[in-house]
C-alpha cells in the first residue's frame, strides 16, 4: 500500500508529503484504512503530530488517527474536498469536512469546541517532522530486546548464497587485507554506520547478502570517495550511471553520495544485472566494468564453444580481481581470527533514523541543535555539497538514533532563523566580485563557497548560495533546489593568435616568455610543453598576446641575416625579422578565442654581404576579442 502511493505521488515534494503523514505514529493508521493518496495527504494535515518517540506504534495518537480517518457520510467512491496549493500541489487548509447527513446539536457542538479546538490560522508549519526507521517506519524499534542485541554480522553471514570462488586472485586479496589490521579497523568502523540499514534492504529485496559487503570493496565505506574515473560515493556510481538510476547531481546535492538513494540506485542496477547474465558473479563482474563487456566476453566464448561463467571469461584486469576481493572480504567476515584481524561487535538495530526537513536549515544549525559533531554529521549526510540544507531538494536527514528526537525538539525551541543562505540567480554575465557587491558579502568568501577559480566569469543563468537578506527570507523553491547550475567562463582580456616560427638553433620556452612579456607558465600551457623546454629551429610557438601589442623583436646580433621571401600561408601573413630570422605568423585561427587578422608586411634586405638594414614593416591586424 505504502510502495503503491509513493509511486503515483505526483511530485518529489508530495512524496516527501507523503513519507512525513505515513511516519511514526500515523502511518499504521494510514495502511489499515487504504486511502487513497489525495485523501491520506490531505487527512494528515489537518492532525497535529505528537511529540513522540523515536518510532512510535500503532497505539494512542495512531488509534486516534485509525478514529479519524474512519468511513463518514462521504458518499462512497468520493473524496472530501481539499484545497491544495496551487504552487506545488500540497495542501493549503487541510482536509475540508464534507456536509454531514445530519447535524449534531448544539450541545455536541458546543462539547466538540470546547474538547478539541481549531488551530490558529496563522501558526507556522513544523520546519522538521518526527523522526523514523526509512525502511521500517511502523515498527517499534528496543535496543534492549534479544533481536537488537543479535551480532549483525552473524545476520550477515546466514544470508550468503553466492558460490565461492578459491584461486590465487583470492589469497592475494586476503593476504592484502590480513596484513593491513588498521585499514580494516578503520573500514569496519565506518561501515558500522551504513551495514545495518544496507543488510535490510537487501533481505527486503530477497537478495544475498554478500551485497552488502561490497562498499567494502568498492570505497571501503568511505561515502565521500572519489576515484580516478570520477565515481563518488561509497558505491561509487559515474555520473552517468546515476542519472540512470535518477541520483540527482546539481550544486547543492550530489545523491551518488546519499546514505539512502545510492543504496537504493545500486541494488536497483545490480538486479537488473542479475536478472540479464543469470547469474550473481556474472552481474558483479557487469557492475565493475559494464553489461556491455561481459556481453561481449560471453559472446566470444559461445562462439569458440568454450564456457561463459565468471572464471572462464576474458575480462579486463581490473575486472578479474573484483570478485576475488569480494570473495576475500566474505571470507575474512566468515572467519576473521584466520586472518589474524577483529571485526567490532555491531547491533542489529538501526543506527540512524530519518527526520523529515520541512524548512531550509544550515549545516552547521543542524548539527548543533542535534549535538552531533559536524564531521559525523556529514557522514551520514555526505550528499550536502553547499552549508545548507534545502527542504524542497533534501527530503530528511539523517541523525544518530540517540540523537533524532532531541534534533526535533531543538528544532521546535529554536529562536532566530534556522538558515542564514540562500539561492540568488546571476541576471548577466559578470565578474564574482560584482556579483559579491550585489548580493552584499566579499568576492573571497563568494569565490569560497560557490567553488569560483581565479580569471573566471559568472554566466548568466548561474545559480550561486549567497547569504539571506532582510528583502529575501522565504525557503528556496523546489524548481531551483533541483535544477540549479552554475556556468563559468574565462575572464581573459581580448587577445589575438600569434604563430612565432623559431629561429636557427632554438629557443627557450623562458626566452620566448621574456621577448613577449608572458609568462613561461602560459606560453608552456599554450604549446603543451614544459616550462623549462626548449624548442627546436624551424618549430612554431603559439602565443597569445593583447589586442594592440606590437610584434616582439629579438635582441640585435652582430651576424649579418638574409630574410628570404616567402609566400604565407592562407590566412596567415608572415612577419619577418631581418636582424633575427624570427617568422611570425598572424592567425586567423580561433583556437582558444575567435580571431581574425589582416596583415601586409614588407621586408627590405640589402643586396651582397654586410650588416643588414633596417627592416621596415607595416601591420594592420584586425583580431576578435575573446
Amino acid at each position: 500500500m505504502e510502495e503503491h502511493l509513493l509511486k503515483n505521488a505526483p511530485t518529489p515534494r508530495r512524496q516527501r508529503a507523503l513519507r512525513s503523514a505515513l511516519s511514526a505514529a500515523f502511518r499504521p493508521a494510514l495502511l489499515t484504512t487504504g486511502l487513497p493518496f489525495a485523501l491520506a495527504l490531505a487527512a494528515c494535515s489537518t492532525v497535529e503530530l505528537p511529540p513522540a518517540s523515536p518510532v512510535a506504534g500503532a497505539g494512542g495518537a495512531g488509534a486516534a488517527m485509525a478514529g479519524a480517518l474512519a468511513p463518514s457520510a462521504t458518499p462512497p467512491g468520493t473524496l472530501p474536498p481539499v484545497a491544495l496549493d496551487e504552487a506545488d500541489g500540497r495542501p493549503r487548509a487541510g482536509l475540508a469536512a464534507a456536509a454531514p447527513a445530519s447535524a449534531p446539536d448544539d450541545a455536541d457542538a458546543d462539547d466538540a469546541s470546547e474538547a478539541d479546538p481549531a488551530p490558529a490560522a496563522d501558526a507556522p508549519a513544523p520546519a522538521v517532522l518526527p523522526p523514523y526507521d526509512p525502511l521500517q517506519p511502523d515498527t517499534h524499534v528496543n535496543l534492549d530486546d534479544a533481536q537488537a542485541r543479535t551480532d549483525l554480522w552473524k545476520r550477515v553471514v546466514a544470508g550468503f548464497a553466492i558460490p565461492d570462488l578459491d584461486g590465487p586472485a583470492v589469497k592475494e586479496w586476503e593476504q592484502w587485507y590480513s596484513s593491513r589490521p588498521d585499514y580494516v579497523a578503520r573500514m569496519t568502523a565506518r561501515g558500522s554506520r551504513y551495514l545495518y540499514h544496507i543488510t535490510e534492504e537487501v533481505e527486503k529485496r530477497h537478495m544475498p547478502t554478500e551485497l552488502a559487503l561490497l562498499p567494502f570493496t568498492e570505497s571501503a565505506f568511505n561515502p565521500q570517495a572519489m576515484s580516478v574515473a570520477k565515481a563518488s560515493g561509497m558505491w561509487q556510481f559515474i555520473s552517468s550511471t546515476g542519472k540512470d538510476y535518477d541520483l540527482t547531481q546539481n550544486i547543492f546535492r550530489d545523491d551518488r553520495r546519499d546514505v539512502l538513494q545510492s543504496t537504493r540506485a545500486a541494488l536497483d542496477y545490480l538486479q537488473k544485472l542479475h536478472d540479464m547474465f543469470g547469474d550473481w558473479q556474472l552481474a558483479l563482474a557487469a557492475y565493475n566494468c559494464g553489461e556491455g563487456n561481459v556481453a561481449r566476453a560471453i559472446a566470444r566464448n559461445q562462439k569458440k564453444g568454450l564456457p561463459t561463467d565468471y572464471e572462464s571469461l576474458s575480462l579486463p584486469a581490473e575486472t578479474r580481481g573484483y570478485v576475488p576481493k569480494l570473495q576475500a572480504v566474505k571470507n575474512i567476515v566468515l572467519h576473521p581470527d584466520a586472518y589474524g584481524l577483529a571485526l567490532p561487535a555491531l547491533g542489529n538495530h538501526p543506527y540512524f533514523l530519518s527526520v523529515p526537513i520541512e524548512r531550509d536549515v544550515d549545516v552547521d544549525t543542524a548539527a548543533r541543535l542535534a549535538k552531533v559533531p559536524i564531521d559525523e554529521f556529514r557522514m551520514l549526510n555526505p550528499q550536502l555539497n553547499k552549508p545548507v540544507i534545502l527542504a524542497a531538494g533534501t527530503p530528511q536527514v539523517l541523525l544518530p538514533y540517540d540523537n533524532a528526537d532531541d534534533f526535533v525538539r531543538a528544532v521546535e525551541g529554536h529562536k532566530g532563523p534556522l538558515a542564514t543562505w540562500t539561492a540568488w540567480v546571476a541576471t548577466k554575465t559578470m565578474r564574482p566580485a560584482d556579483a559579491a557587491r550585489q548580493v552584499g558579502m566579499s568576492e573571497a568568501e563568494l569565490r569560497d563557497v560557490n567553488h569560483i577559480p581565479a580569471r573566471m566569469l559568472v554566466k548568466a543563468g548561474s545559480t550561486l548560495l549567497v547569504p539571506r537578506s532582510a528583502s529575501h527570507t522565504e525557503d528556496v523553491s523546489e524548481q531551483l533546489a533541483e535544477n540549479a547550475a552554475m556556468a563559468l567562463a574565462p575572464d581573459l582580456p581580448p587577445t589575438r593568435r600569434v604563430n612565432m616560427r623559431v629561429a636557427r638553433g632554438g629557443e627557450t620556452v623562458a626566452s620566448v616568455a621574456r621577448r613577449w612579456h608572458v609568462a613561461a607558465a602560459d606560453v608552456a600551457q599554450w604549446n603543451h610543453v614544459s616550462p623549462t623546454g626548449k624548442f627546436s629551429a624551424g618549430a612554431t610557438a603559439v602565443l597569445f598576446i593583447p589586442r594592440g601589442a606590437t610584434l616582439a623583436r629579438a635582441t640585435p646580433t652582430r651576424a649579418s641575416t638574409k630574410v628570404a621571401a616567402r609566400a604565407p600561408a592562407k590566412g596567415k601573413t608572415v612577419a619577418g625579422n631581418a636582424r633575427s630570422g624570427t617568422h611570425v605568423a598572424v592567425s586567423k585561427a580561433a583556437h582558444p578565442v575567435k580571431a581574425a587578422a589582416k596583415a601586409s608586411t614588407k621586408v627590405v634586405a640589402k643586396g651582397g654581404g654586410g650588416a643588414a638594414t633596417k627592416s621596415a614593416a607595416k601591420t594592420k591586424a584586425r583580431v576578435a576579442e575573446r
